[in-house]
């Protein structure tokens, strides 16, 4: 008999639990002494700049600061919470406090670090680093009143920070609750400090051992005018940075020719900020062009290559063949007045153009609700491969002769690591003589593995091969693999070796190969082989996060410069996680559409849920009414995710499910 919600001992429905977890990523950088990266920091500078300003808060003795003070390139400005004549107290200060005036530095006392604005000027608060080596709130404070302190410090900070500067944050070993803490403290234990600072927008970007001894002339002290000092051995430097801010999620519309008529429609909302990206484009600098262009240029070593130039229509009418609808992203069109002559001469004649909702044509007929659909209306493509059987039945190829298609493609499914509603496919098209396909398949996919090889950024080179389709019928296969079943038949499924070696399981599929003995005359067959471009990019240059292919943050790109694929190096390490769990009751008589309730989760949140789980299903006695419980997972992996701003998307979700999916909310 399955359990009832009610034995979950939850919270207040609009709070829910607040559990938080770190995800893993990588092991953080090895250390170096703090002089080195307030070199490095200086250095990073653009010409012209002028001093770079950093700023010292907390100040014991003043050593830590007269150590940096002859930095080249910097102006420092060292403070501490003390009025000079007690700091003066200590051993060695006054000679700091000395030579760090002789030096050109300023001296600041009597300053409270979560009040930082009220000491400077604004056109003195343009900080381009800033330090505060071991906080605490003094005496015996538990853990609560320093996640407070450093809280109100962060949001502090960002008052007095430049935009691209950094907030060094130097914590004793374990405190910081991070992976990186060796020995780790149970997170209820620890200060907490990626997802306080995450609530005043600002993300983990290194975390490296605080060397003190390398820093010369340098004592530490303990807090406030305490003579035992912190234990300073295995103690961490956080350096934390700014995040981009959480999309807002508004409305928008996209602009299209379709025929002899100019269009719009209501972007379907988890697409609003992924369409018209132009990854693909000549201009491009994004590893998923580069794969797409190195891969192209592989198979031009051992076939001939004609690369299409013709855009593939973005909209479908009607319904896919086999296709569960509930997998289509439906959108409904309404016609544009007469473009201007000006308009008309923008643009290609396939290529969306994103505009603003107030942009969006009056006489809107009203949206069908997503998930539904009619004769009428129309889909976004969530595959190129109607538009290739297009070109081979018109017969335009030659024999032999490979064509490429690309382009991005969209499909509904469920949150999962390596499942995308939207990614960028490459299409590999010819017709070879009948009898030789197996051949000619096996030489593609040499070719295509042998590319892959030379590009991998990560040091281990994948095993890449051939799965017979007809071997995985009774494996579970990935949302991918799954969505090409559908769209026909498949021959075999390229996959990333696992363990046990030659499955094709979860998130191994990168592409798939299929047959076709109608398209051409009755002495050739044509060839398709689909590849998932997206993945392709994540296995090569180590993302973890099919997400971050699509971050806004110009921090991603700028690790591909002039589109050279180099190994990824996150720069949010370390993101907290938040769980909430919702339980409804489904409408009667109804199927609870899952995909649907994912898709509204991932534009509600705007990409923020890593997770949907079912935790519990019962059927009500009597009534027959069926209830389900999900536990909902929020993590961002780019951008500063606060407890409250997870809270608040809970909320947010919770109200449009009752909207969009007609549930009723226990």
């Amino acid at each position: 008999m399955p359990r009832r919600h009610q034995q979950w001992p939850l919270t207040r429905p609009h709070v829910m639990s607040e559990r938080l977890r770190l995800r893993e990523p990588r092991a953080p950088s090895p250390g170096g002494s703090e002089r080195r990266g307030l070199r490095a920091a200086a250095a990073a500078g653009s010409p012209g700049m002028g001093l770079r300003r950093v700023l010292l808060l907390g100040e014991g003795n003043f050593s830590f600061a007269a150590s940096l003070c002859g930095a080249e390139g910097t102006h420092v400005v060292a403070t501490c919470y003390e009025s000079e004549e007690d700091a003066s107290r200590r051993g060695g200060a006054a000679r700091s406090i000395r030579r760090l005036r002789e030096s050109g530095a300023e001296v600041v006392f009597s300053v409270d670090c979560t009040k930082l604005k009220d000491y400077f000027s604004p056109e003195k608060r343009q900080f381009d680093c800033i330090y505060f080596n071991f906080p605490h709130c003094g005496r015996k404070t538990g853990v609560v009143k320093n996640r407070e302190l450093l809280a109100h410090f962060f949001h502090s900070s960002a008052e007095v920070l430049a935009e691209e500067g950094e907030v060094h944050v130097a914590l004793c070993n374990g405190q910081g609750g991070t992976p990186a803490d060796q020995p780790r403290r149970e997170w209820h234990n620890s200060w907490q400090i990626v997802a306080v600072a995450a609530g005043a927008g600002f993300i983990l970007s290194d975390v490296h051992p605080f060397n003190a001894e390398t820093i010369h002339g340098y004592t530490c002290t303990g807090y406030r005018s305490q003579d035992k000092s912190f234990c300073v051995e295995g103690a961490l430097n956080h350096i934390f940075t700014r995040s981009t801010p959480l999309p807002c999620v508004t409305p928008g519309s996209c602009r299209i020719q379709l025929e002899s008529q100019k269009v719009s429609f209501q972007v379907p909302q988890v697409l609003v900020d992924k369409i018209n990206r132009g990854f693909l484009e000549p201009n491009s600098n994004h590893p998923v062009r580069t794969v797409k262009e190195e891969l192209a240029a592989g198979l031009s070593q051992a076939f001939p290559v004609q690369d299409t130039d013709s855009c593939p229509p973005l909209l479908h009418q009607g319904h896919l063949d086999g296709v569960c609808p509930s997998n289509i992203f439906w959108v409904a069109l309404s016609p544009e007045e007469t473009p201007s002559p000006e308009e008309m001469s923008h643009g290609p004649a396939n290529g969306p153009v994103l505009i603003s909702c107030a942009d969006f044509c009056h006489g809107t007929e009203k949206n069908v609700p997503e998930g539904r659909h009619s004769p009428k209306q129309f889909y976004l493509r969530p595959s190129l491969l109607p538009h290739a059987q297009a070109i081979m039945q018109e017969g335009a190829f030659l024999p032999g002769t490979l064509r490429v298609l690309s382009g991005p493609v969209f499909r509904k499914c469920r949150i999962t690591p390596h499942s995308m509603p939207v990614f960028h496919e490459v299409l590999i098209v010819f017709a070879v003589s009948r009898g030789t396909e197996s051949s000619c398949v096996q030489m593609l996919v040499n070719n295509i593995t042998s590319t892959i090889h030379s590009l991998q950024q990560t040091g281990t080179k994948p095993n890449i091969n051939l799965q017979e389709a007809a071997s995985s019928e009774t494996t579970e296969l990935s949302d991918f693999a799954a969505f090409e079943s559908q769209l026909g038949k498949i021959q075999y499924f390229i996959c990333m070796e696992t363990d046990p070696p030659g499955s094709c399981e979860k998130g191994s599929c990168l592409g798939v190969i299929r047959t076709s003995h109608e398209l051409a005359s009755s002495e050739l067959v044509v060839v398709f082989a689909s590849l998932n471009l997206d993945l392709l990019a994540m296995l090569l240059c180590g993302i973890p996060d099919w997400r971050m292919l699509w971050t806004p943050d110009t921090r991603f790109l700028r690790q591909f410069p002039r589109g050279e694929l180099r190994l990824f190096k996150s720069f949010s390490l370390y993101p907290p996680s938040y769980v909430h769990d919702v339980s409804f009751w489904v409408p009667e008589g109804e199927q609870f559409d899952e995909v649907a309730f994912h898709t509204l989760a991932r534009g509600v949140s705007g990409e923020t849920v890593v997770s949907i789980q079912l935790r519990d299903s019962f059927q009500q006695a009597g009534t027959g009414r069926r209830s389900l419980c999900y536990r909902v997972t929020f993590q961002c992996c780019d951008r500063a995710l606060s407890c409250r701003g997870a809270a608040e998307l809970q909320l947010r979700l919770r109200e449009q499910m009752q909207q969009q999916l007609g549930v009723t909310l226990r």
